[in-house]
């Protein structure tokens, strides 16, 4: 089942559930999926891979506002991007844990030969795409960054 279907399937859950925020959640990658597969020059259909971005991403902004918000003493408008940010990451792949993702870090490393913090750009490119969908971006860099600065 595509990602699309899977989303109509859960809207029509939280419409009889009565559940505004998986509702709000789930009309947020609907509507970005249709705005990606419109696109000028988009193919036939999004690809997983695009899919998982499009979500990684929805899932960020729901995190950075979050943050933003909590920074300014704004709980109240915090919790409910944390919630559909929570609602939305249901549609990720399984997240890696820290010691995983330490292992692809120190391999890929290892395999690019990289010395200092000048060789971050390159290991940082190729964890990325092995670990795409799996891993968040600032927790790959913050832990590049840890190896790289030993």
């Amino acid at each position: 089942m595509g990602l699309q279907e899977q989303v109509m399937t859960e809207m029509k859950a939280a419409m009889k559930a009565k559940n505004t925020v998986a509702l709000e959640s789930l009309r947020a990658i609907k509507s970005a999926l249709l705005l990606a597969s419109t696109e000028k020059g988009a193919s036939e259909g999004l690809s997983e891979a695009d899919e998982i971005k499009l979500v990684q991403k929805l899932v960020k902004q729901r995190k950075d506002s979050a943050a933003i918000f909590t920074e300014q003493g704004r709980q109240d408008l915090a919790e409910p991007e944390l919630a559909q940010a929570a609602i939305i990451e249901q549609f990720l792949p399984e997240q890696l844990s820290e010691a995983d993702i330490e292992k692809v870090v120190v391999k890929a490393i290892a395999s690019v030969g990289a010395s200092g913090m000048q060789d971050m750009g390159k290991v940082m490119g190729m964890v990325s795409k092995e670990l795409a969908g799996q891993a968040d971006g600032k927790t790959i860099s913050t832990i590049v960054k840890a190896k790289l600065s030993n």
